[in-house]
C-alpha cells in the first residue's frame, strides 16, 4: 500500500496530487472475473468535520460478513466538491489496514473517473492500496446519460462530451439507476458485472449498503 503523505494545504495543492497521481490509474487491466472477499467502503458525518469511516467484508459468493472495521476521527480537509478523498482517505485507510481479512476487490460510495480531473476516490483508493476498486455512486455527479430501459441489468454510458466516464447501471427493475465507474484494475464491463453480483435484492450493492449501515450506527 503506497502511504497517504497527509492532507495537502490547499485546493491547488490537492487538485495537483490528483493530476499527479491520474497517471497511476489502471483502466485498461479487466480486474478479476472472480474474487472470494470483497469490501464496501463508506463514510458517515456527525457533523461538518466528525466522520465514522466502515469497512465491511464480504463473502462474494454467499454475501456474509467475513470482516469489518471501523474508524472515527475529524476530516483533515475542508468539503469542497471533487476533493471529498482528501476528506476520507485517511480513515478509510485507517478502517483497511484494521481487517484480518484482506479483499481482493474494493467497491467505494462514490466515483471513480466519472470526475471533473478523472481520479475520484475510487481511482484514489484503487492506486494507494494497488487493489482493483470501483466506485458506485447514488447519484450523478458530472456528465449526462439517458435512462437506461427499466430491466435491472440495463445501462447507458455516461458521457462528458464524447468521453464515456462511466454507466447508469439498473440493479433493479423500474428503481432509479446506481452510477458506476472504474477506479483501478477493473474495466467498465467487469465492473458492472461485479456490481449487479453484489446486488441481489437492494438498489445499492451489498457490500456499500453493509458498510453504510455500519457506518451510521
Amino acid at each position: 500500500m503506497i502511504a497517504f503523505p497527509g492532507p495537502p494545504a490547499t485546493v491547488a495543492e490537492a487538485e495537483a496530487v490528483q493530476e499527479r497521481l491520474r497517471p497511476l490509474a489502471d483502466l485498461d487491466d479487466p480486474g478479476p472475473d472472480d474474487v472470494e472477499f470483497v469490501a464496501g467502503l463508506d463514510v458517515a458525518y456527525r457533523s461538518d468535520d466528525e466522520l465514522t469511516a466502515a469497512v465491511v467484508v464480504l463473502d462474494a459468493r454467499t454475501l456474509e460478513i467475513a470482516d469489518q472495521a471501523v474508524v472515527t476521527g475529524h476530516a483533515m480537509f475542508p468539503y469542497v466538491p471533487g476533493l471529498f478523498a482528501f476528506r476520507e482517505l485517511p480513515p478509510l485507510l485507517d478502517a483497511l489496514d484494521k481487517l484480518t481479512v484482506r479483499p481482493e476487490l474494493l467497491v467505494c460510495d462514490g466515483y471513480g473517473v466519472a470526475h471533473p480531473r478523472r481520479f475520484g476516490l475510487a481511482c484514489h483508493l484503487g492506486v494507494l492500496t494497488d487493489l482493483p476498486c470501483v466506485g458506485v455512486g447514488k447519484t450523478s455527479f458530472i456528465g449526462r446519460n439517458d435512462p437506461p430501459a427499466p430491466a435491472r441489468g440495463a445501462w447507458a454510458p455516461i458521457l462528458d462530451g464524447d468521453e464515456v466516464i462511466g454507466r447508469a447501471l439498473r440493479t433493479r427493475d423500474d428503481v432509479k439507476p446506481v452510477y458506476v465507474s472504474q477506479g483501478h484494475r477493473m474495466s467498465l464491463d467487469n465492473a458492472c458485472r461485479h456490481i449487479l453480483d453484489l446486488t441481489p435484492s437492494f438498489r445499492l450493492p451489498e457490500p456499500i449498503r453493509q458498510a453504510d449501515r455500519l457506518s451510521r450506527r
